[in-house]
């Protein structure tokens, strides 16, 4: 099974930005994690991180007949972008989302999750974890 996992704006930013909400762990850390994940789970893992939509979009639709599942934190995007959202839907792969934050619990424009639409399950408050649990999801569920 392989699974593209998919990180949006200013999560590169892990262990500097916010590390009241998101840790004080690195971008660094949370790839070991994933890879780790996946190795233990006999997964293929392609991580990709980028702070533009366009490169978001163009990596799902790049996704198309290559991957199994996709694993998505649109960070910033959740809440504003259509076009992850339609990516999302025109693949029609496996996705579930993941938040290091409890976002319904912050403020109350993070409530609305357009990329979450196109996703079978939404992991949010977990940290790190959240990854583990969509990953296992995606293996139970669609695994081969």
């Amino acid at each position: 099974m392989r699974i593209l996992v998919i990180n949006g704006p200013n999560l590169n930013m892990l262990g500097i930005r916010e590390p009241g909400i998101y840790g004080s762990d690195s971008y660094a850390d949370l790839t070991t994690f994933i890879e780790k994940v996946c190795a233990d789970r006999g997964v293929e893992a392609d991580i990709f991180q980028s702070n533009h939509e366009g490169a978001i979009v163009d990596r799902i639709q790049a996704a198309y007949g290559a991957v199994d599942g996709i694993v998505i934190n649109p960070a910033a995007y959740t809440h504003t972008s259509v076009a992850i959202l339609d990516a999302l839907k025109a693949v029609s792969i496996p996705a579930v989302e993941v938040h290091l934050s409890d976002v319904s619990k912050r403020e109350d424009f993070r409530h609305i999750s357009y990329a979450g639409m196109a996703c079978e399950r939404t992991y949010a408050g977990y940290g790190f974890d959240g990854y583990r649990l969509a990953i296992e999801y995606l293996i139970e569920r669609h695994g081969k």
